[in-house]
Parts: structure tokens; C-alpha cells; sequence
């Protein structure tokens, strides 16, 4: 086999075997405490698509920390083909660009906090492995053909469309230090062509129904006064092939951006006036009005209800607390077809993944709090739902805790959501309770959907909250922007009345309760006790930021002039703010029972981050129970067993500090 991937490709036969036999039968489990590492191992698969023509169904699965890509036979879901990448890459995106044919690239994982790297390789081959073609590479040789594919390391592309009509052409978008422009890439050769350039960098391109670019959504991150602070810009492409300026966020007040354009030409989109949450609608090609079809109180869309054309919208998708979807094209006979499979799996989630190029057969996900995830087949012709498979099979769905959606007032006012994970066969009162806020803290959340570490502490007895904090993303600009210069205090105030209302409402048992969380959840696991030292019985800080200085001088985050001006908002321009904000100076403070892990190779979070503060409470007399500097770990840890080895040690951690009856178990060997 030719191609960057040639003769590379390993097996995956027992794994996938494994999961279509138990797709049918699951396997019987023993009695008492689920394994801990039933929890930690990977997913059986992350994506999954349906061919064009209805034959293969393309999967994303892991291997031993690694990203493959497994087609399979739809009828009889047995492995075609299996395609691993060299040099520990894993598959990333991958696209259905023909009846048969598939293009992906290539990425390398940093963590399971951090979004993975990637290495600017594009891919494609047929679902039965022939015909590979490396496509773009940044190490393309040096003969005609294979500088065709020779990418520049000032240029990055992502997929545009797949053009399904033409299985040899795809249109790519082409991001430059000064530039953007699509390009139309031959899925054989990888020749490109030019069709559109903006002299605008970090733009979005939006196409119209006959898929020639036609907007442009263009962002910067510096403010009045240098400050950290995202604008965007949208332009129209007109006759003549030059953009012209539609909105400026900066002078408009408001964000407006372009998402797709219908087969009918409805151009959708969305309009942000930087105080409310955004709203979706539609913009007049003419006069560049935007027309609100739906907007919600409290959430900015958290995603799009797509028809089996892939780009009509059906609905907007908004999660304040459980996902909602908000029908917008009643029309539509797939519009019944959803209604129909949502009233099929109450209290579930339910969406459609992906579509034969007939639209006579989708791929239905359906997914909830307990359940990690299933996708079934649907056939329009006879209107029956196939099951497919279910991911995290060892996981028995009706074993799992429940996740309980909330609000609260905080203490200056504002209106919080947040989740509450009730352990199976409690009454869900009094009980041990964790703490875990989530990690960022501007922009990402946490969601109601299957979370295996919640799960995890669950099974142990734990009641396990959850708080979307100031800063979360999904809940409006203006929210997400309340958490600069407020690490230490506005936030610390949410993640404190957060707790305290689970306390008054009778939920926690305020003299068993702890705090843990990775990366920004590191910083709060110890910031927060530190501000109430009272209120926290035991603190495990995960990959966290401890010491502003330390991440200033280290982290990756400050290695681009937009990572350096967001630290500096968020962390404070003098020193004395970036002092007073970082827990390494409050170890006086922290009097509780302390754990620290970090990755070893951690670019985010550098481990110098754990090692100083394990440092800084062994001088205030307060040595930290343990510390793990995980080799090989970046992140957020990969592997399955330095999980297991975390997961044991924290759950033994919490229980000798709060357990009382809850039972952490024997943690089973990975398998």
C-alpha cells in the first residue's frame, strides 16, 4: 500500500468483534461494585457515519490511546477495513466524499483536557482500504507529484464540503497569517485549485445553495487597548469576487455570523448582541437583514437539528439545563421522522448522525444521562429503527446514577444551572458529596449527557455536583465574560454558593463533602477551600494552574500573542493581581487533606505547576497525602491504566476523609 499510512495499518479484529457481540448480548456482570476500570476504558467508538450509498458505516474507535478509523459491513456490521496512522497519529475528522470513498486528517492527543493537535495531514482511500492517498502533508518530498501535496507550515486546512456529487473533488478552507482563502482539492492527485481569497485571517467560509463561497466570518482577539477580547467581522462575497463588509462586532455592537445556506436558499444564521444569549434566524441575501426565527432566555444554541440534505435546519438545539430542541422547520417530512424517534426514547436524547445520499436511510444517535450512547438505523421505506450498537458496552445503563438539573441565585444576583448526579438507590439526601468543577473557565461547560468519572464517583456512593460558574460557555457573551480577573473571587463564589444550596436543600451532608477538578477544576479544587476553609473536608487538585507565574513563563497558552493577552486579562496585568489570584500563595489557608496529580509531559498546566505547590505545603506544615507526575501523560491522562491507577488512589483518598459507608471496591486489573 502507497501513501504516508502504507503498510502501517494494524488489526482491530477483537476489539470491534467484541463490540457487535455484545451490541446483541451483553455480557453478564458481576454481582456488587462495578470494576473502576470499567469506567476508565475508552469508548468503543467516538463518530460514526453511514456511506452515501447505504453499503459501510465508518467508525472512529480507539487503539490503546490511539484513533483509528473501522468501516464496516451495515448489514452484517463485520469489519471491512481497518486504517491506523504511523508515528502514533490518530484519525481525527473523517468525511464520506463518495459512495465508497473517505477522506480524513491526522491529530495527536495532549490530553484528555486539551483539544487534540492537528498535524495538518489529509488522507482519503476507498472504505475497503484501496486506492490510499496521501493528500496534504507538511513533509511532502521533493519529486512534481509530491510537492502537489507539499502544505505550507504558514497554512492550515480544514474540509468546507465534501461535495458529494463529485467523489474526486472536495472544497477546503485555506487559513494563512494574512489570508484566507478555498481551495478546490482533487481527492486523487491532490492538486488544488484557487476560488475564493479574503485578506482576512481566522475566517469562517459559508457557501450558497449551488456550494460556491459566498460569506465570510472573520475573528481577531485583541480589544481596545490590546486587551483580549473576540470581535468578529462578516462580508458577502459578491459578482466580482470581492467581500464587502456586512457587520463589524466592534462598531455594530452585536456578532453576526453565517452557518449555511439550504438547497432552497435560505441563508441561516445567528446574531449575538454581546449581553443576551445569541439568537438563530435568517439573513435577507439583499438587504442583509437578519430575521430572529428563535431565540432562548437563558442559552445561546448549543447546536442544530440538520435534515438528511445536511445543511436544512430542523431545529436549534439549546442546553440551559437538558437539551431542548426547538423545531424551526415544521415543514419537512424529516421533521415527523425526528418527532416520531424522539416520542421512541423518552428521556433520551435523540439525533440524526448522518444519511444515505437518498435520504432513505439515517443513523439515529440516541443518548441520555445514563446511557453512553447508541445508534440505530433508520429506513424511511419501511419506518422501522435498526439497532446498530452501544457504546461503553460493559456499562449497564440501568446501573447508573441519575443526573439532576438545577438553578440557584448566587450571592450578587445572578441565575446559575448546574447538575446534580444522585447515586443509584439513594434517597438523595444527606449524601457524600464531590464538588467537580469543570475546567476552562471561559467557554467550556458542563453538559446533561453520560459523564463516565460522574458516573464513576456515583458508584461509590458520592453524590457528585456540577456548576456552570461565570465564564461558562453557552449562556451569552456577556456571562462568559464575567470570569475575567474573577478566577479567585467571582468564580470561587459560584463553585461556594453552589455548594451551600446543595447543603440547604438537603442534599449534601455538609460534613462529608470534597472538592476535585482537572486543569481549571485543579485551580478551584484548591482556590475554593482556600477561600472557605471550612467547607471542604478533603481537596484532590488535578493538571492544574497553581502559580500564575509559573504558567506564564511555561505554558503553551503563552506561546502566541492572543494566549499572552488572555492570561493577562485573566490573570491580572501587575503582579500583585497575578499573586493574590494563584493558590500557591494561600497555602496558609489550606488546612484540609490535600492529593495532587499532573501529567509529566503536560504543555498546558506544566507539572511545575503540582511540584511547586506540593512544595509550597510541605513548607506551611500541610504535606500533601500524595502526588502522581504521570510519565508518558499530558493533559488529562490517556491511558487506561495510569486512569486506573488515578481513580483508585482518589477514590481511596476520598473515602477515608468522607466515605463512612460508601464502599470505594477493589479496583480489577485493565484488560
Amino acid at each position: 500500500m502507497s501513501g504516508a499510512f502504507g503498510g502501517r495499518m494494524k488489526r482491530y479484529w477483537p476489539a470491534l468483534y467484541a463490540m457487535v457481540a455484545l451490541s446483541t448480548a451483553h455480557a453478564a456482570s458481576a454481582a456488587g461494585l462495578i470494576p473502576i476500570n470499567d469506567f476508565v476504558k475508552h469508548p468503543e467508538y467516538s463518530e460514526a457515519k453511514i456511506s452515501p450509498d447505504g453499503k459501510y458505516l465508518a467508525i472512529t474507535v480507539d487503539q490503546e490511546g490511539q484513533t483509528i478509523l473501522v468501516t464496516l459491513d451495515v448489514e452484517k456490521l463485520d469489519v471491512v477495513k481497518t486504517t491506523s496512522l504511523p508515528e502514533d497519529k490518530s484519525v481525527e475528522e473523517f468525511y464520506w466524499i463518495g459512495p465508497q470513498r473517505l477522506m480524513f486528517n491526522a491529530s495527536r492527543h495532549i490530553g484528555r483536557f486539551a483539544q487534540p493537535f492537528l498535524t495538518g495531514d489529509w488522507y482519503a482511500l476507498n472504505a475497503d482500504g484501496s486506492q490510499p492517498r496521501t493528500l496534504l502533508s507538511y513533509e511532502a518530498g521533493r519529486d512534481r507529484i509530491s510537492q502537489a501535496k507539499q502544505a505550507s507550515f504558514e497554512e492550515s486546512y480544514s474540509l468546507l464540503d465534501a461535495m458529494p456529487g463529485d467523489p474526486e473533488k472536495v472544497l477546503m478552507t485555506v487559513s494563512g497569517a494574512a489570508f484566507t482563502k478555498v481551495v478546490s482539492l482533487n481527492t486523487l492527485t491532490g492538486q488544488r485549485h484557487d476560488l475564493a481569497r479574503i485578506s482576512e485571517k481566522d475566517c469562517s467560509i459559508a457557501l450558497d445553495a449551488e456550494r460556491m463561497p459566498a460569506y465570510a466570518v472573520c475573528a481577531d482577539d485583541k480589544g481596545v487597548n490590546g486587551i483580549y477580547e473576540v470581535n468578529t467581522k462578516l462580508f458577502r462575497r459578491v459578482m466580482d469576487g470581492q467581500w464587502v463588509l456586512v457587520n463589524n462586532s466592534k462598531s455594530d455592537g452585536r456578532h453576526l455570523a453565517v452557518l449555511d445556506t439550504a438547497p432552497d436558499g435560505r441563508i441561516y444564521a445567528t446574531a449575538d448582541d454581546k449581553q443576551h444569549p445569541a439568537a438563530f434566524g435568517l439573513i435577507d441575501p439583499e438587504s442583509g437583514q437578519f430575521k430572529k426565527l428563535y431565540q432562548n432566555e437563558a442559552a445561546d444554541p448549543s447546536g442544530y437539528l440538520q435534515a438528511t440534505d445536511g445543511h436544512t435546519i430542523l431545529g436549534v438545539i439549546t442546553s440551559a439545563t437538558v437539551p431542548r430542541v426547538e423545531l424551526v422547520d415544521a415543514t419537512s417530512p424529516d421533521t415527523q421522522i425526528y418527532i416520531s424517534l424522539a416520542k421512541s426514547f423518552p428521556g433520551q436524547f435523540v439525533n440524526f448522525t448522518s444519511a444515505t445520499s437518498d435520504r432513505k436511510k439515517i443513523v439515529v444517535s440516541v443518548v441520555s444521562d445514563r446511557n453512553p450512547g447508541e445508534l440505530y438505523l433508520f429506513d424511511r421505506d419501511t419506518g422501522k429503527a435498526r439497532f446498530l450498537i452501544r457504546n461503553r458496552m460493559n456499562l449497564d445503563p440501568g446501573k447508573m446514577a441519575s443526573v439532576k438539573s438545577f438553578s440557584f441565585k448566587t450571592r450578587d444576583g445572578l441565575t446559575e444551572y448546574g447538575y446534580l448526579t444522585v447515586p443509584k438507590g439513594s434517597d438523595g439526601k444527606n449524601m457524600p458529596l464531590i464538588v467537580n468543577p469543570h475546567g476552562g473557565p471561559m467557554g467550556p461547560r458542563d453538559q446533561w449527557a453520560f459523564n463516565w468519572e460522574a458516573q464513576l464517583l456515583a458508584s461509590r456512593g458520592y453524590a457528585v455536583l456540577q456548576v456552570n460558574y461565570r465564564g461558562s460557555g453557552g449562556y451569552g457573551q456577556a456571562f462568559q465574560d464575567k470570569a475575567y480577573g474573577q478566577w479567585a473571587k467571582g468564580i470561587m463564589d459560584d463553585v461556594i454558593d453552589a455548594t451551600n444550596w446543595a447543603v440547604q436543600q438537603g442534599y449534601a451532608d455538609k460534613d462529608r463533602i470534597c472538592i476535585y477538578g482537572g486543569s481549571f477544576g485543579g485551580y478551584a479544587s484548591l482556590m475554593a477551600p482556600a477561600r472557605e476553609p471550612e467547607l471542604f473536608k478533603c481537596a484532590f487538585g488535578y493538571v492544574g494552574v497553581y502559580d500564575a507565574q509559573i504558567q506564564i513563563a511555561k505554558s503553551d497558552t503563552s506561546k502566541s500573542e492572543g494566549g499572552r493577552r488572555y492570561m493577562q486579562r485573566s490573570f491580572g496585568k501587575t503582579r500583585e493581581e497575578q499573586d493574590a489570584m494563584s493558590p500557591i500563595n494561600h497555602v496558609d489557608k489550606l488546612k484540609l487533606p490535600i492529593y495532587l496529580a499532573a501529567g509529566a509531559r503536560d504543555p498546558r498546566c506544566p507539572p511545575e505547576n503540582t511540584e511547586a505547590m506540593n512544595k509550597a505545603l510541605i513548607a506551611a506544615g500541610n504535606p500533601p497525602e500524595g502526588m502522581i507526575i504521570q510519565a508518558g501523560e499530558m493533559h488529562g491522562y490517556y491511558k487506561e491504566e495510569n486512569n486506573l491507577n488515578l481513580y483508585s488512589k482518589m477514590l481511596a483518598f476520598f473515602d477515608r476523609h468522607i466515605g463512612g459507608e460508601v464502599d470505594v471496591g477493589a479496583p480489577s486489573s485493565v484488560k
